[in-house]
Parts: structure tokens; sequence; C-alpha cells
């Protein structure tokens, strides 16, 4: 049986954690215990493997860490339309 089963089962339980916190995020329509600093570091470590996973021709990484940037995309323009709603700035992060 081939290891890439492992991968796609580890892929597919990752986004499901991060597609929920971002929906609730989304839901609660609020920024409380949530970092911007946090779907900032998605997006750089996502673009980064993503990247990398191209190089080296692995596509359960590939599809991972293209889904990780899209919802860390998601994730950080919700976090803003959220602060913005609450009438937080970046100084008051």
């Amino acid at each position: 049986m081939s290891p890439e089963w492992l991968g796609w089962a580890s892929s597919a339980v990752l986004l499901a954690t991060l597609s929920r916190q971002v929906y609730s995020q989304w839901r609660q329509r609020s920024v409380a215990g949530v970092s911007s600093w946090l779907f900032i570091g998605q997006l750089t470590a996502s673009t980064g493997f993503l990247i990398y996973s191209v190089l080296v021709a692995n596509w359960v990484f590939v599809f991972t860490n293209a889904a990780l940037l899209l919802t860390a995309l998601i994730g950080q323009y919700i976090y803003r339309l959220n602060a913005r709603r609450q009438g937080k700035t970046r100084q008051g992060e």
C-alpha cells in the first residue's frame, strides 16, 4: 500500500481544522483570540512550501499547500473585515 494515503488523510485533517477555525471566525464576527500574524505567517509558510512542493514534484503537498494558502487568504480577509467592524486598528491588535 502506498504511503500517499497517509499524506492525503493528514491533509484532510489539517484543512478541516483550519477551515473550521476560519468558519468560526466568520460566524462570530470577532477577532477575539485570533492574531492577524497567524494568517500572515500561514501565508508566508504556505507560499514557501507550495513552491518547494512543486520543485520536488510532491503532488500531495502541492494540493495541501495550495489549499492552505487559500485558507490563509480567506482567514486574513475575514480577520480584517471583523477588525474593521469592531473598530480595531493595527496598533490596537
